[in-house]
C-alpha cells in the first residue's frame, strides 16, 4: 500500500425524500433537527454507513452491526480476541507493547486505521485509544425541514389461542418530506501515518461515499429515498495545505430557489473557487 499523498477534504450532497434519515431515540425517534427547525444526520450514523459500505466493498470491519456480521463473532471482545496476533500481546498484560497492539489492529480493520477505536475489555489490563485520520462533521441540512408523524396500527394475533382481532397497537411513524444535507469531513495525514491509512484506503473510502446508501433501505428509509447527489473530493499535495479544511467545506454554495423546496430541482449548487486550493474531482449523480 502507498502512503496517503497529502491532506483530503471532502463534500457530499445528500438529498432525503419521504425517510427518516436519522431517528434520535430520545425523541420517540423523531428525525433530528436543532433549535431552528434544521435536520440533522449524527457523526456516529454517517459512520455507520461508511462502515457497512466497507464491508460491502470486501474490507474487514471491526465495529459491525449484529445484523450485518459476516465473521461469527457476537461481541467486540470477541472479534479482538478472533485476532491471534492482537490477542497474544494483550495476554501479555501490563507488559504488553501498546504501540505494537495499535499496529495491529490498524493492519487488521479498515475502520480502525480509518477512524479509530478504544480497545478496552473488562478482564484485560491493556487498554488503548487509537486516533483515526478520518473525521466526519455532523450532517445538517440546507433548510429547515418538514417532519411528518403518522400514526399506525397492528390487527393480528402474536399469540396462538385467541380468538378474533388482537385489539389494535397504536404507535407513531416519522419522517421528513424532503431534506438536503450537506456531509463534511477531511483526511489528516499525520493521523494516517501513525495508523497506516494508505491512498488505497482513500480511494474505498471515496467509492463508500459515492454509494453511501446502497443496501441501506429499511422501514424508514425505503429504497431510493437516500441518495448521494454530488461528492466534492479535493487530495491536496501538502500534509498541511495552506487553505483551511473550513475554507475548503465553505466553497460549495448552496442556494435555494424557494422558501421551502421540495426537491434537489429546487436548489442551485455551485463550486467556487478558492485561491491556493487545488482542483475538486467533482462526481454528480442527479
Amino acid at each position: 500500500m502507498s502512503s496517503l499523498k497529502g491532506k483530503i477534504d471532502f463534500v457530499a450532497v445528500v438529498s432525503v425524500t419521504d425517510a427518516n434519515p436519522n431517528g434520535d431515540p430520545l425523541n420517540g425517534n423523531r428525525p433530528r433537527e436543532n433549535y431552528d427547525g434544521f435536520g440533522e444526520i449524527s457523526d456516529v450514523c454517517i459512520k455507520r454507513k461508511i462502515r457497512n459500505r466497507f464491508q460491502d466493498l470486501g474490507q474487514k470491519v471491526f465495529v459491525q452491526s449484529d445484523e450485518r456480521s459476516d465473521d461469527g463473532f457476537k461481541s467486540l471482545k470477541e472479534r479482538a480476541d478472533g485476532c491471534e496476533e492482537l490477542a497474544m500481546e494483550i495476554k501479555k498484560g501490563k507488559g504488553a507493547d501498546r504501540e505494537a497492539c495499535a499496529e495491529i489492529a490498524c493492519k487488521e480493520w479498515l475502520d480502525v486505521r480509518a477512524f479509530g477505536q478504544v480497545f478496552a475489555f473488562k478482564g484485560n489490563d491493556v487498554s488503548l485509544g487509537i486516533r483515526g485520520p478520518v473525521s466526519i462533521h455532523q450532517a445538517v441540512s440546507c433548510s429547515p425541514v418538514d417532519i411528518i408523524s403518522t400514526q399506525i396500527t397492528k390487527s393480528v394475533n402474536s399469540e396462538p389461542g385467541k380468538d378474533g382481532k388482537a385489539s389494535d397497537t397504536m404507535g407513531m411513524k416519522h419522517r421528513i418530506g424532503f431534506g438536503l444535507y450537506l456531509i463534511k469531513g477531511s483526511v489528516n495525514v499525520q493521523l494516517a501515518e501513525k495508523t497506516g491509512f494508505s491512498q488505497e484506503d482513500a480511494d474505498i473510502l471515496k467509492e463508500s461515499l459515492k454509494t453511501l446508501f446502497e443496501n441501506d433501505a429499511s422501514s424508514a428509509r425505503p429504497e431510493g429515498s437516500m441518495e448521494v447527489c454530488d461528492l466534492y473530493w479535493w487530495q491536496h499535495e501538502a500534509k498541511t495545505p495552506a487553505v483551511s479544511s473550513a475554507k475548503v467545506h465553505r466553497s460549495v454554495k448552496v442556494e435555494a430557489l424557494n422558501e421551502r423546496p421540495k426537491s434537489y430541482a429546487d436548489y442551485k449548487i455551485t463550486l467556487e473557487p478558492t485561491e491556493g486550493c487545488v482542483k475538486a474531482e467533482e462526481y454528480h449523480f442527479v
